[in-house]
């Protein structure tokens, strides 16, 4: 029963054999960009639209609610991935503080998370290269742009089969993706900062033309759901809290950095500049441009909308600004597949020196990167958007998350009680108070997730502690 609970010994990257590590070619600007690739995408474009729905004008404080729990985590974050900097994120921290099982559960959790993250943006990319195609006169049959589909909102309890086919468009960006992540991280980054900017440019673009357009009217009633949250039709919950479970999903992606630290020049400083600056400014952001949403039209008339600020430009009368912006953010989108492909690739590369995926898995290529595990996670989230009805399961993302951000937090806490002169690079400010905030308002946005998706999250990972006694247990190799 105690092998249940044994630690693994982290390994340095200087001390693993030369044909194991990982090029070091990346500095805390790439690091920032990063995670603002990964975490600006499809949740401010289209969940400020959700957030609204469910909250009114109060959406606002939900973005707050969501953004002060994510800090606390990237506190938390910073602290452990300066420690241990080593690939694997949450799930090597749990190997090395809490135990094999645990790390488990965490690392299955993430392989939810980041899966469907990959996969949603791809299908919801898709969409933007299809509507463009059209536009040039290019007509794709639906049996070649909609894998089994479902109608009905996202997040939303009703819904039920319209299509079979398979999604190639969101196949080819993934497989574009992991071309350019198997050529080289520090080509990767370098493009991923331009697309970056490219998406900032965007959404200042917006702000500019919405924010003059501000009225205080916009915000009355400020909270017409309340601010806890309710069960509505569907199981949807509505209320602050009830929008901020959905909109967490627009802030997490600056775990994805933690993963990079054998990639990093200088990981005991770099990684937690790269994890809080990214989600400093990303919080920033994200503020501004909700203001300027909620301040320029009312809610409910983008609050239903797929793409709420292409909604509210052309409702202030900027129809040409609103192509430019939903197209900028066409291009701009597969820097959030870059980001998380990136992240899941390390995790399984980790996993599979391990002993739970198969070693062969490990081998690094002549470029210093993790070509073959590279090759077969894009295989994997490959099939899951080609083929998977993304709508009935994608808020399951968001649990695989807020498993990964309790269990970081409490490795904190154990090594502060187990080893409290340990050397840490970076320490968390009120180790205390930050990190059982970031537990505490972790739980308790779980519980305001709709009902289907905290029952969907235990089945998965009842799945997984299958797996890990069947074949997991017998397989892993503690080091």
């Amino acid at each position: 029963m105690t092998d249940l609970f044994r630690k693994k010994i982290i390994v340095r990257s200087e001390d693993q054999p030369a044909h194991d590590r990982l090029a070091r070619t990346l500095s805390w600007p790439h690091l920032v960009a990063l995670g603002v690739g990964a975490i600006v995408g499809t949740g401010i474009l289209t969940l400020i639209g959700v957030g609204a729905d469910r909250a009114g004008p109060a959406v606002l404080i939900s973005f707050l609610v969501a953004g002060a729990i994510c800090a606390c985590a990237a506190l938390c974050y910073a602290e452990m991935a300066t420690m241990i900097p080593a690939s694997g994120s949450a799930y090597t921290y749990s190997y090395a503080v809490l135990g094999e099982v645990i790390a488990w559960v965490v690392g299955w959790s993430l392989i939810l998370e980041y899966s469907l993250v990959v996969s949603t943006v791809a299908v919801g990319w898709s969409g933007y290269a299809v509507g463009f195609l059209r536009g040039l006169g290019i007509i794709l049959p639906d049996w070649l742009t909609h894998g089994p589909a479902v109608a009905g909102r996202l997040f939303d309890g009703t819904f039920h089969f319209t299509a079979h086919g398979v999604n190639v468009p969101a196949v080819f960006i993934i497989a574009v993706v992991a071309g350019l992540l198997t050529l080289g991280t520090k080509e990767s980054a370098r493009i991923n900062t331009v697309l970056v900017v490219v998406k900032i440019v965007t959404l200042a673009l917006f702000v500019a033309v919405a924010l003059p357009h501000f009225d205080v009217a916009h915000l009355h009633p400020f909270a017409p759901y309340g601010f806890g949250s309710t069960a509505g039709e569907g199981g949807v919950k509505f209320g602050v809290m009830g929008a901020a479970a959905i909109i967490f999903f627009a802030f997490y992606g600056f775990d994805a950095i933690s993963t990079a630290a054998e990639e990093t020049k200088n990981p005991e400083r770099d990684l937690a500049i790269g994890i809080i600056g990214s989600m400093a400014a990303c919080t920033v952001i994200y503020m501004v441009v909700a203001v300027a949403a909620v301040g320029a039209v009312k809610f409910d008339v983008f609050g239903k909308s797929a793409e709420p600020l292409a909604l509210i430009l052309r409702s202030l009368g900027q129809p040409g600004v609103a192509t430019v912006v939903a197209a900028a953010a066409a291009i701009a989108l597969p820097t959030v597949i870059l980001g998380f492909l990136y992240g899941q690739s390390r995790i399984f590369l980790v996993m599979a020196r391990d002993g739970f995926l198969p070693p062969a898995l490990a081998k690094i290529s002549t470029r210093g990167t993790p070509a073959r595990i590279t090759l077969v996670t894009a295989i994997f989230v490959s099939v899951i958007a080609a083929l998977t009805p993304l709508d009935v399961i994608a808020s399951l993302a968001n649990a695989g998350t807020l498993c990964a951000f309790v269990a970081v937090a409490a490795c904190v806490l154990v090594l502060r009680r187990r080893d409290p002169g340990a050397r840490r690079p970076f320490r968390t400010p009120w180790a205390w108070v930050v990190a059982p905030l970031a537990i505490l308002g972790c739980l308790y946005l779980f519980t305001s997730l709709q009902t289907v998706t905290q029952e969907s999250f235990l089945v998965w990972n009842t799945l997984g502690l299958l797996v890990y006694f069947l074949w997991g247990r017998q397989h892993a190799v503690a080091r």
